[in-house]
């Protein structure tokens, strides 16, 4: 009979050291001429795929948790506890760039010329990293003209659209939201309230700005008109027919975000609170991200052509302002009115926020 335990083994095995430790295959010592930072180069990018690697395998617990149709608590903690890891590794690989810019442009130029086509724009991993996240195609920038899957290989290509047509986590937030409760609870519905308090709240601030003398009369009706607008947005969140191309999410979605935000010191809203607050904090990690690699490319190859042909520094900086995935949990703020403003809830509604075990109230 097998044993149950495996064969003892030593810690170089355990992580194939003889593996990754021989990973390393320097190009400038095939062709006799010494780069001492290829070695640095490579590691730095060989860690960079180890962490992505295990950010896929955080977005596989996330996404199989929000795959059922009943998400238990237990699952939102577990899909909040990936989220902060997942948060915690970007911040590690937006530090590692601190390591890679102790090489010098003139070390870089040492052995530039030896990756040929080789270009961080043809990481799978990272590919699929963006994209589990939602980013959708139609949403990506083109790279030089094309498309990404022009730089990958065919199977790499095959994996990527398989990625791109599941559901995607911003996808899979949407659905989750749009089953939220509380919204329309009984005789409650919160777009109604919250729609008059916030309304009544921008109409007071309208009012106030109309009547500051500190301002000259052009910056006061620029502001004016601003929250005007933002009136009208607001409105538009509230109307499904005059939803507005800015969000990303369904109207269900984004009234039940916004809930759930308004409401995050309910004890029921605690955790998928803090899941927002951590997917923004990936969205602005990842944006960081994007802009120190901007500036690391410009810094080292300053206006040239980027490795493997790409316009370098231009489009990096422009993935950085566009390649946002989570925009709609950052927009809500604009909708934000102090708690000392918001409509009372309903006492059954309060009950359903609150633990289970809570005392029942006196009659």
């Amino acid at each position: 009979m097998a044993s149950p335990h495996p064969t003892e083994i030593g810690y170089a095995d355990y992580l194939r050291l003889d593996q990754v430790l021989n990973a390393q295959d320097l190009q400038s010592a095939k062709v006799g001429r010494e780069a001492h930072d290829e070695m640095l180069f490579i590691i730095i990018h060989q860690t960079y795929e180890l962490w992505f690697k295990q950010i896929l395998h955080e977005i596989d617990r996330i996404q199989a948790n929000f795959a059922h149709e009943t998400i238990d608590d237990w699952r939102m903690g577990q899909i909040l506890h990936s989220a902060l890891r997942v948060n915690e590794i970007l911040k590690l690989l937006v530090r590692q760039i601190d390591v890679l810019e102790t090489m010098t442009p003139q070390d870089f130029l040492e052995f530039r010329d030896l990756l040929t086509s080789g270009s961080g724009f043809q990481s799978l991993q990272f590919r699929l990293v963006e994209t589990r996240l939602g980013l959708s195609p139609e949403h990506r920038l083109l790279y030089d003209g094309t498309g990404v899957h022009s730089r990958l290989k065919a199977e790499e290509s095959a994996l990527l659209t398989e990625a791109e047509n599941r559901p995607s986590l911003v996808e899979q937030l949407d659905t989750w939201l749009s089953r939220t409760p509380f919204v329309k609870a009984g005789s409650f519905a919160f777009s109604e309230a919250y729609r008059k308090a916030v309304l009544d709240f921008l109409t007071k601030d309208i009012q106030t700005l109309r009547s500051n003398q500190g301002l000259n009369a052009d910056q006061r009706e620029a502001e004016a008109l601003a929250l005007e607008k933002a009136k009208t947005s607001f409105k538009a969140l509230f109307d499904p027919e005059a939803h507005s191309d800015a969000w990303r999410m369904s109207p269900q979605a984004v009234q039940a975000a916004l809930f759930i935000t308004v409401y995050s010191d309910r004890p029921v809203l605690h955790v998928p609170s803090r899941i927002f607050q951590t997917l923004m904090d990936i969205d602005e990690t990842m944006t960081l991200w994007r802009y120190r690699h901007a500036l690391m490319v410009q810094r080292m190859i300053g206006v040239k052509i980027g490795t493997g042909g790409s316009s370098g520094h231009d489009y990096l900086r422009q993935t950085a302002e566009k390649h946002r995935i989570f925009s709609d949990l950052f927009h809500l703020s604009t909708y934000l009115i102090p708690r000392s403003a918001l409509p009372a809830l309903p006492a059954d509604v309060e009950r359903m926020m609150g633990y289970v075990y809570a005392e029942e109230p006196a009659e």
